[in-house]
């Protein structure tokens, strides 16, 4: 690791050059690409230093020991040996964990599809309940949300709802959310007061670049109409929706947020990479069934990766066993908590699988 480590500092210090360069600062292109290379390098190469450090202390610790001490100093030496050692492998855990493959999507912005699943018009107004959720954790994480379609209901949900999420990191803290969520509550609608458990499907996918997704123009059908939902001023007056139907996938994507029907095929061509370029991930990571964090199944009640218990005030993820009583502030986006919580387990895992979880 420590040869791994003095390469990857090699590497570091010759990009540091490089952007000090007046060629490479007048290529926007390599001059992107470098600094996000010394972005991702820092921590690791400010660890290690720090490492190096705590290790030379020790070693002049140990060197101080050996010399003809008085009894005081020699105590006093002794504590600063421990002090350096202890320093020492909680820096090498730290690095161990820095040094795991990183997930070359994290620093992506993702599109997130919810759809109600069983439960009929609960599920439905159960979909709107995530959607805000995760609109106010993105406000909270200072990301922009941008709706991109929604079909809505009478009652105010959404029997489905798709939005980008933009910023830094964002899928690195949303990847985790993909698949069933189930909620048990007594609907406004049961005069009875029985628990009704209903679910919804969250879809979060990696935003596709161009260079990763090149789509050939004749494949695609595109088609205006008259935008649909629930109601509203500007609904069915203008045919601003557009519909785009890729040939060979059978992917249909719908976009009627904007007033502009340019606006709305820009949107809707965004959406239809990052559906081809999330095809494409699927596809490569059947390979390793447990890294497999994209399915969202039917929507049945037992294809669940989390509950949410309103009687009881709780929310459950099931992957990793964690329940947390806090429901309504989890629900006003308050999940940075259960987002740690999913990305340590996740990183614990992948310790394991390296050989160094022991």
């Amino acid at each position: 690791m420590l040869d791994k480590l003095k390469d990857a500092e090699s590497r570091y210090e010759s990009i540091e050059a490089e952007l000090s360069s007046p060629e490479v600062f007048a290529d926007p292109t390599r001059y992107a690409t470098l600094m996000k290379d010394y972005k991702s390098l820092t921590p690791i190469i400010e660890k290690y230093r720090a490492y190096r450090k705590a290790a030379s202390d020790h070693e002049d610790a140990k060197a101080m020991l050996a010399e003809g001490l008085d009894a005081e100093m020699r105590e006093l030496v002794s504590e600063e040996l421990k002090e350096t050692k202890a320093l020492c492998e909680n820096l090498l855990e730290e690095l161990k964990i820095l040094l795991l493959p990183r997930d070359p999507n994290d620093d992506k912005n993702v599109m997130i599809e919810i759809r109600g699943g069983a439960g009929g018009e609960e599920a439905a107004l159960f979909a709107a309940v995530l959607y805000r959720m995760y609109s106010m954790y993105a406000e909270t994480c200072g990301f922009k949300v941008s709706l991109m379609n929604a079909n809505e209901t009478e009652l105010g949900g959404f029997k489905e709802v798709t939005f980008m999420v933009e910023g830094d990191g964002v899928y690195s803290r949303f990847k985790f959310e993909s698949g069933v969520h189930r909620v048990q509550r007594v609907p406004e609608t049961e005069a009875q007061g029985r628990i009704q458990t209903s679910t919804a499907t969250v879809a979060v996918l990696p935003e596709a670049e161009d260079i990763e997704i090149e789509i050939n123009p004749t494949d695609i059908i595109i088609e205006s109409c008259k935008s649909s939902g629930a109601g509203g001023q500007h609904i069915n007056k203008t045919e601003s929706a557009v519909r785009l139907t890729h040939k060979p996938t059978g992917i249909i994507i719908e976009c009627q947020e904007e007033r502009s029907q340019f606006k709305n095929k820009d949107k809707a061509l965004k959406m239809l990479k990052t559906k081809l370029y999330d095809m494409k991930l699927t596809e490569q990571n059947e390979k390793i069934a447990s890294d497999r964090r994209s399915q969202v199944g039917t929507g049945d009640r037992s294809e669940r990766i989390r509950t949410y218990n309103y009687p009881q005030g709780r929310i459950t993820d099931h992957r990793i066993g964690l329940t947390l009583y806090s429901l309504e502030s989890f629900l006003n986006g308050n999940i940075g908590a259960m987002i740690d919580a999913l990305i340590t387990a996740d990183t614990a895992e992948k310790l394991k699988a390296s050989g160094d979880g022991n």
